[in-house]
């Protein structure tokens, strides 16, 4: 039972740490340089992404422990792990490209590789454990939502 609580912890602060680094690319330009650049009629306020992002980050956590933890075969949990791995570095690096470097353009292609990682991650959830699978796609929607809003603003800032 401690072993599985240890896990639940530590799949729940992953993932929060992952939204921490981002954040730290983030804190460098939120208040300056994305004030500047042309956005959308549907941006949302920025007070909207620190809520979702904890929220989905949650769900992204609970969905690892349940594979984790579940009584898969190795070899099909090992390799869900190893995508779901993949697709949070490919999250990370999104802040680091489109708020670090200012460039919406390579965090475009940085979150189109996101969304086909986080769709193969699910693709391999779902035989370990479908909760798991299912926790991930409001997460998908969410990503999904921001490629259509990253692509936007590249093309009005071009």
């Amino acid at each position: 039972m401690q072993g599985n609580m240890n896990k639940l912890i530590f799949s729940l602060a992953l993932c929060q740490l992952a939204g921490v680094i981002g954040g730290l690319f983030n804190a460098a330009s939120i208040h300056s340089w994305y004030l500047t650049i042309n956005k959308p009629s549907f941006n949302p306020p920025n007070w909207i992404f620190g809520p979702v992002w904890i929220t989905l980050y949650l769900l992204m956590g609970i969905a690892l422990f349940l594979v984790w933890t579940s009584n898969s075969p190795g070899k099909a949990k090992q390799t869900a792990m190893i995508f779901f791995f993949i697709q949070l570095a490919v999250n990370m690096a999104w802040s680091f490209f489109f708020f670090y470097l200012k460039s919406p353009s390579l965090a475009l292609i940085d979150i189109i590789v996101l969304l086909i990682f986080i769709l193969l991650t699910i693709w391999k959830f779902f035989p370990v454990n479908r909760t798991a699978g299912y926790l991930m796609l409001p997460y998908l929607l969410w990503v999904g939502f921001a490629a259509i809003l990253n692509y936007s603003i590249w093309t009005l800032n071009r």
